[in-house]
C-alpha cells in the first residue's frame, strides 16, 4: 500500500526515529501506526543488543532532590560526545526522577519499573538504538532525611561527577558546600571510625614496610622508637587525606571540614564519578579501518 507523508510524519513525531526507518515500518505493518511503533522498538532493542559487548564508560551522574527524599544516579554512554546530547540527558533526568519516586531496592529492581508505559530497560534499549550507542543504567543511591536533617547535592564538570550528602544541625547552604567540597576532592570515608579494620591493617602493614626499607638503606638508620612514630605520623596523614571532616575545606584551606561545621555532622555520603572502577577499552583507530578492509 502507499504510505502517506503525512503517516510518515506522525510516526516520526511519535516516535524520534529516522524518516526512512519510519517509512519502512508502516511498509512492513501495512500502515498500522501501533504497529509500526512496535516494529520500531524491535528494531531498536536488537540495534542496542548487538552493542552489548562494547564498553560504556562515559555518561552522565545527576541527583534530585524533592522534599525528604534525593537520589544520585549514573547513566553511561560509550562516548563523551553523546553525554552532550540533549535526548541523553533528559533520559538520565527521567531516571533520576524515576528513582527518587519508586526507591528500588537494586539496579534490577529499578530496570523493571514503568516509565511511558514500558519498563526502563526496554526505554533504555530503545534509546541506545535511536542514539546508536550502548547506554546503561550503573548505579544508583536513594536518601531519605527527617525534619532535622538537610540534604547538600552538587555537580561539577557538567555532571561528571555528582556528591549528595545527608547532614545534621546545620543549614542548607553548608550541606551544599560540603557536597561541593565531597564532589571535587573525594572523600573515601566520612571520618576514621567509618574505615574498616583491614583497609587501616593494610595501611599500617605498607607503611612500617616503607619505612624499615628506607632505614635500612640510610648511612644513619634510626631507632625503632623513631621509626614507629615516624610510621604513626605518615598514617595520620594518609588518614587525613581519606576522611572528609579532617581534609582542608576546598573554600577555606586553613580550615577542616570539621570546623567548618562547628557542631554539624555528616550523616551519610555518596560521590559517583563517571566511569570510577570502568576498564576502558583502549582504541586504535588505524587498527580498526584496517581491519573493516580486511573484512570487505
Amino acid at each position: 500500500m502507499a504510505i502517506s507523508a503525512k503517516l510518515v510524519k506522525e510516526l516520526r513525531e511519535k516516535t524520534g526515529a529516522g524518516m526512512m526507518d519510519c517509512k519502512k515500518a508502516l511498509e512492513e505493518c501495512n500502515g498500522d501506526l501501533e504497529a509500526s511503533f512496535d516494529w520500531l522498538r524491535e528494531k531498536g532493542i536488537a540495534k542496542a543488543a548487538k552493542k552489548a559487548d562494547r564498553i560504556a564508560a562515559e555518561g552522565l551522574t545527576a541527583f534530585v532532590v524533592d522534599g525528604d527524599k534525593a537520589a544520585i544516579v549514573e547513566v553511561n554512554s560509550e562516548t563523551d560526545f553523546v553525554a552532550k546530547n540533549a535526548e541523553f540527558q533528559q533520559l538520565v533526568k527521567d531516571v533520576a526522577a524515576l528513582v527518587l519516586a519508586n526507591e528500588p531496592a537494586d539496579l534490577e529492581a529499578a530496570l523493571k519499573l514503568q516509565i511511558e508505559g514500558k519498563d526502563l530497560e526496554t526505554l533504555i534499549a530503545e534509546k541506545s538504538g535511536k542514539i546508536g550507542e550502548k547506554l546503561s543504567l550503573r548505579r544508583f543511591v536513594v536518601m531519605s532525611k527527617d525534619a532535622s536533617e538537610e540534604f547538600g547535592a552538587y555537580s561539577h564538570m557538567g555532571g561528571k561527577m555528582t556528591a549528595l550528602v545527608k547532614l545534621t544541625n546545620t543549614e542548607a547552604e553548608k550541606a551544599r558546600d560540603v557536597a561541593m567540597h565531597v564532589a571535587a576532592s573525594a572523600p573515601q570515608y566520612i571520618d576514621r571510625t567509618a574505615i574498616p579494620a583491614e583497609v587501616l591493617d593494610r595501611e599500617l602493614h605498607v607503611l612500617k614496610a616503607q619505612a624499615m626499607e628506607e632505614n635500612a638503606a640510610s648511612a644513619k638508620p634510626k631507632p625503632e622508637n623513631i621509626i614507629e612514630k615516624m610510621v604513626e605520623g605518615r598514617l595520620n596523614k594518609n588518614l587525613k587525606e581519606m576522611c572528609l571532616v579532617d581534609q582542608e575545606f576546598i573554600k577555606d584551606p586553613d580550615s577542616t571540614v570539621a570546623k567548618y561545621l562547628g557542631n554539624g555532622a555528616v550523616v551519610e555520603m555518596v560521590r559517583f564519578q563517571v566511569g570510577e572502577g570502568i576498564e576502558k577499552k583502549e582504541e586504535n583507530f588505524a587498527e580498526e579501518v584496517a581491519a573493516q578492509m580486511k573484512a570487505v
